[in-house]
C-alpha cells in the first residue's frame, strides 16, 4: 500500500483525536494539517508515520506539544465563550493526563503504544492514566440526558453517569422523547445514539435540544466512520460501539472540561 493510502487510512481517527484533545474541530484540525505538511516537507518523517498508527499519532504529538498554532478565525474567540474559558484552563493544566486517556481509551492503544507515542516510560503513562481518572472523579457534576434506543445500553449508561455522580434526568429512545425530557428537565450533558428506535436521528435530536440551551455531547454509534467523513461538521465527542466504559468516562472528562456548546465542530 503507497504511503499516502497507510497516512490516509488513520487519518479520520487521528482527526477524532485531535478534536478531543483541543476541543473544536477547527483547532484539532490545525494540528493534523501541521503535522501532514511537516511530512511533506521531510521524507524521513513521511516514512516514519506511515511504519505504524502509534508512529502517526507520535509526530503529531511532537507538533502539539512544541507548536502552538491558532486556528483561522481564533483572533475572532469572544470574551466569556466557552472557547476562551477552554483556553484559560488549558494554560493552567498539563495536557499529558489527559493524552494518556485519551490514547489508551477512547483510541484503543496498549500502554506500550501510548508510551512510544509520548515518548514516555510505560510505567509513567500508567501513573498518568490514573492520575486523569482521578480528575474525572472530581469533575464537576452536572444533569445527564441518555438518548438510546436500546435498553440494555441505555441502562449501562444510566449507570456509569450515577457512579460518576451526576444525575440522570431521563433516557429516551425517540427524537420526541429527547425534546419533551429536556423541555422539562434541562440537562448540561447529553450521550446520544445516532439511530433511533423509530428512525429518527440522534444528530436531529441534538440539534433540537441545542435551540433550547447551552448543552455538551457526546454521541455513540456502532457505525462511526459515517461521522468521520471530514465533508461536514464532526462530533466533537464520539464513542464506538461497543464500548469500554473508561472510554465513556473519558470522553465525558473531556466534554466537561471543555463545556462546549457547539458538539458538531
Amino acid at each position: 500500500m503507497p504511503v499516502s493510502e497507510q497516512i490516509a487510512s488513520q487519518l479520520p481517527y487521528l482527526r477524532r483525536y485531535a478534536r478531543a484533545l483541543t476541543g473544536s474541530q477547527q483547532s484539532g484540525d490545525t494540528y493534523v494539517r501541521a503535522t501532514l505538511e511537516a511530512a511533506l516537507a521531510d521524507r524521513a518523517l513521511r516514512h516514519e508515520i506511515a511504519d505504524s498508527r502509534a508512529a502517526l499519532y507520535r509526530a503529531f504529538t511532537r507538533i502539539w506539544t512544541t507548536g502552538h498554532l491558532e486556528p483561522p478565525d481564533a483572533s475572532g474567540t469572544r470574551a466569556g465563550t466557552p472557547e476562551q474559558a477552554a483556553n484559560v484552563r488549558l494554560a493552567t493544566i498539563a495536557p499529558t493526563h489527559r493524552q494518556a486517556l485519551l490514547l489508551t481509551t477512547v483510541e484503543e492503544f496498549s500502554t506500550a503504544d501510548t508510551a512510544r507515542v509520548l515518548s514516555l516510560p510505560e510505567e509513567e503513562v500508567e501513573a498518568l492514566v490514573s492520575q486523569a481518572i482521578r480528575e474525572i472523579e472530581n469533575e464537576s457534576k452536572t444533569r445527564v440526558l441518555i438518548i438510546e434506543d436500546e435498553p440494555l445500553i441505555s441502562m449501562q449508561l444510566e449507570g456509569l453517569v450515577s457512579d460518576l455522580g451526576h444525575t440522570v434526568v431521563g433516557t429516551a429512545a425517540t427524537r420526541g422523547q429527547a425534546l419533551e425530557i429536556f423541555e422539562h428537565s434541562p440537562a448540561g450533558l447529553v450521550l446520544a445514539d445516532i439511530q433511533l428506535a423509530d428512525g429518527s436521528s440522534g444528530i436531529d435530536a441534538v440539534e433540537d435540544l441545542l435551540q433550547l440551551g447551552d448543552v455538551s455531547v457526546i454521541f455513540i454509534t456502532a457505525y462511526p466512520e459515517r461521522l468521520l467523513t471530514g465533508e461536514r461538521p464532526e462530533p466533537t465527542y464520539l464513542v464506538t460501539k461497543p464500548f469500554q466504559e473508561a472510554t465513556v468516562r473519558a470522553a465525558i472528562s473531556q466534554a466537561l472540561f471543555f463545556r462546549s456548546s457547539n458538539p458538531l465542530g
